[in-house]
């Protein structure tokens, strides 16, 4: 199922409001960790999968990357990666990651934030992205940790006056759908298990180089007091792969 929540008018605009959506990287509590994952890029080709407003892309540009590609199902998140992200090297692609079909051996890194989680074959994606990488390339992304994904509510379990007190985790084992909340609107994600994520990858053939469980920068764990929590359970997982 290829959703696109996003060309929603009332949704994108929610989305908008979000920190990642107004400050860019900076607003992204994993970024800090996720970037130190990102090998050096000079004179290279990059592959965005579900690049939105296009941070990532021109972050790319920005470390001497010869040309991106950043592909989304949303035109009008593309619309405004066109208008705030725009490169002569940066080419926005309007398209679901599942129908990607590039050139065998054609990027040097291939480069996901937070898209996975909506896809029912993660399987699928690491065979196609095997296929465009080149011998030696990397494939770098972030998804929702399976700890956050497990449950349709995902979301703390709160006393009664409101504060959290537990992050429930249950039907772990179960993979497949979730229907969850996200941004007030109903949104389908996919649970698989830490373990899938990284036998898909492994049984493709490539080699898991780096795996990490972030928590929130310093700085943003002080300018936002309620991120704190973000210690006391998951919420990404970033992986690092090499072909």
């Amino acid at each position: 199922m290829k959703q696109n929540k996003y060309d929603n008018q009332h949704f994108f605009k929610q989305y908008q409001q979000m920190s990642r959506s107004i400050k860019g990287l900076e607003g992204a509590g994993e970024w800090h960790a996720l970037k130190e994952m990102i090998p050096s890029i000079e004179n290279k080709h990059v592959l965005d999968l579900g690049c939105g407003y296009g941070w990532h892309c021109k972050y790319m540009i920005d470390q001497q990357a010869s040309s991106v590609i950043g592909v989304d199902i949303s035109e009008k998140m593309l619309t405004k990666a066109r208008e705030i992200n725009s490169h002569s090297n940066i080419t926005y692609q309007n398209m679901p990651i599942e129908d990607i079909s590039f050139e065998k051996n054609q990027f040097d890194l291939v480069f996901s934030s937070l898209a996975f989680h909506y896809l029912e074959s993660f399987k699928a994606v690491c065979e196609k992205v095997y296929n465009c990488l080149k011998k030696g390339g990397f494939f770098v992304f972030s998804v929702e940790h399976p700890i956050f994904t497990s449950r349709e509510k995902q979301d703390w379990y709160y006393d009664e006056h409101g504060n959290r007190m537990h992050w429930a985790v249950d039907a772990y084992q179960e993979e497949g759908v979730r229907n969850t909340s996200f941004l007030t609107a109903n949104v389908i994600k996919y649970h698989r298990t830490l373990s899938t994520y990284m036998n898909n990858l492994i049984q493709t053939g490539f080699r898991i180089k780096v795996v990490k469980e972030p928590v929130p920068s310093e700085e943003i764990l002080n300018n936002i007091p309620e991120m704190k929590d973000e210690r006391r359970r998951p919420m990404f997982l970033l992986i690092s792969a090499v072909k």
